[in-house]
């Protein structure tokens, strides 16, 4: 397996070019989290052509004699491109190995490309009984060999002995990575409870589109809520949602500038006029929930921890709308509700055969 592992690294010395420029462009990756962000932290690190990082994903069994000659067999590469696979593991004592199916694409200086696939074998040890310096998760070894199939396709379905692992939702997957990418540091890191952090919430939302023959099956949209906040009484959540043509993208909400008036100015007073003066976009809904029955998500953000003073919207889905509808309403003052305000405003989630969300 070693053998093959340099063989392969022999193959990136006919394909590394030494342009700076182009290897500053690259975007940069040093992830230790999991297996497959090693491995990904890997081919960015050539990529950049930052040889000392990549060099140092490995483990005592090194990808060849020494620094000097691994630097050296990528003289003539332009770039690497990595997919990879269903990690799988395997405990042992102190350690934990996984198994990480690998298929690259390298272009070559003149602009040939070459698809290798195989399996890398990378090692976690208990952190709890390493003792400084702490090794995080690196590459153990592994076996790249030249592939007939098209890059797409050549990422093996599993590795070693190891059954295949189980089928990953995709969607959510993409989903959970862009929510940390963009939500990591502003979310809460566990539950109001204290508990850690959930999966969040999963729909499926089947649809036809309107210019949909009858014996055409139906089309499917996902949509994924995200908890992200509990502040007093109210509660954030940022949705995403998915579908076969545009991928992953969050959902952004439109919702009014308020400018209030209450009798003799006084906010714990009798309210005079609610007038709207513009929209924004949200990025949150407050206590929101969705239900699949009516496919619409409700939002209700209270002003006052005893709800009677409001904001509340309902978002629904439809496929033939390709523009979005808002309704403003706001009930009668009377005595009897001085503090009773809100909006209502319907959006309508477009499928993939209208304009984007």
């Amino acid at each position: 397996m070693r053998s093959a592992l340099f063989a392969a690294t022999a193959f990136f010395s006919l394909t590394v070019t030494g342009q700076p420029a182009i290897a500053a462009e690259a975007p940069y990756v040093d992830d230790r989290s999991d297996a497959e962000a090693v491995i990904r932290s890997f081919y960015s690190a050539i990529n950049r052509q930052e040889f000392a990082r990549a060099w140092d994903y490995f483990g005592d069994t090194r990808p060849a004699r020494d620094f000097d000659a691994f630097v050296k067999g990528y003289d003539g590469t332009e770039r690497v491109e990595v997919k990879t696979g269903g990690v799988s593991e395997d405990g042992a004592a102190g350690s934990i190995y996984y198994n990480v199916p690998v298929a690259i694409r390298a272009t070559a200086k003149d602009g040939s490309e070459n698809v290798f696939a195989g399996c890398y074998t990378l090692r976690q040890v208990n952190a709890s009984i390493q003792e400084p310096p702490f090794r995080p998760i690196f590459i153990d070894k592994g076996a790249l060999k030249p592939s007939k199939a098209e890059f797409e396709d050549a990422v093996p379905a599993s590795c070693g002995d190891a059954p295949p692992p189980p089928n990953k939702d995709a969607a959510l997957e993409q989903a959970k990575k862009a929510f940390a990418v963009t939500y990591g540091d502003q979310c809460d890191k566990e539950m109001p409870g204290g508990e850690p952090l959930a999966e969040p919430d999963a729909y499926s939302l089947r649809y036809k589109d309107a210019d949909a023959d009858a014996d055409q099956p139906e089309r499917e949209m996902r949509l994924f809520r995200f908890f992200c906040s509990m502040a007093a009484y109210n509660e954030s959540a940022v949705y995403y949602v998915y579908d076969d043509v545009s991928g992953v993208r969050q959902l952004q909400f439109a919702s009014p500038e308020l400018d209030i008036h209450y009798e003799n100015n006084d906010s714990e007073g009798k309210v005079e006029a609610i007038n709207v003066t513009g929209f924004q976009t949200d990025d949150q809904l407050v206590n929101s929930a969705y239900d699949d029955a009516t496919k619409t998500i409700s939002s209700l953000n209270k002003w006052r921890g005893v709800g009677d003073a409001s904001s509340a919207g309902p978002i629904c889905f439809a496929t033939a709308i390709s523009r979005w509808c808002s309704t403003m309403s706001t009930p009668p003052m009377t005595a009897r509700s001085t503090r009773k305000q809100w909006w209502t405003t319907t959006h309508r989630l477009k499928g993939p055969s209208t304009a984007s969300s």
